[in-house]
């Protein structure tokens, strides 16, 4: 019981400080100011990790490597201690992990773009206009807006995040299945 807690725990703290890692890579990305709200939270909950590592690996071609690499290193420890926390010698497999940790790294930018699209989808329901659209609406636009082209909306009704949901899905199962024939068991 308390190892299924402990996993539990971890899996919610790493999976949103890889969120925000991740996040911080796309606002950049995108280009979003870093005077929101948003931003500055992003900046604030992963400036210990990121600004030492930016001494050493610079970013380049408008992409944060910098917050890249701190998200791989925090999927890592995370896969490391997931390992660990059923029993597993972690350096048995170690080369295994290192391919986990970038399925894991997908996995949480798949969950970001979900979270996102649900957010965004909420907020234009209840409040169109919030400060916050123009923020999601930039953040989610790259996913969205090809789909809009295809998908064409149905009594004003937009269901191109139903598609991207389904498309997030199938990769998520994906991830989730090639993760435990790696670790033969779920990280």
């Amino acid at each position: 019981m308390f190892g299924d807690i402990a996993r539990f725990l971890l899996n919610t703290l790493f999976t949103l400080f890889g969120a925000a890692l991740l996040l911080r890579v796309w606002l950049q990305f995108v280009r979003l100011p870093p005077y929101n709200p948003v931003s500055n939270a992003v900046l604030q909950a992963t400036n210990w990790i990121v600004l030492p590592l930016r001494k050493i690996i610079p970013g380049r071609h408008n992409i944060d490597w910098a917050s890249l690499i701190a998200t791989l290193i925090a999927a890592f420890a995370y896969v490391v201690l997931m390992v660990w926390s059923v029993g597993v010698d972690p350096l048995q497999l170690l080369p295994t992990l290192v391919i986990v940790a970038l399925l894991t790294m997908i996995k949480w930018a798949l969950n970001l773009i979900i979270w996102l699209t649900i957010l965004t989808a909420l907020l234009s329901w209840l409040n169109p206009h919030s400060p916050a659209m123009p923020i999601l609406y930039q953040l989610t636009a790259p996913f969205l807006g090809p789909l809009r082209r295809v998908i064409p909306q149905l009594g004003g009704i937009d269901l191109s995040p139903i598609l991207l949901f389904v498309i997030v899905e199938i990769l998520l199962r994906v991830i989730e299945r090639v993760s435990m024939q790696l670790t033969f068991f779920g990280i």
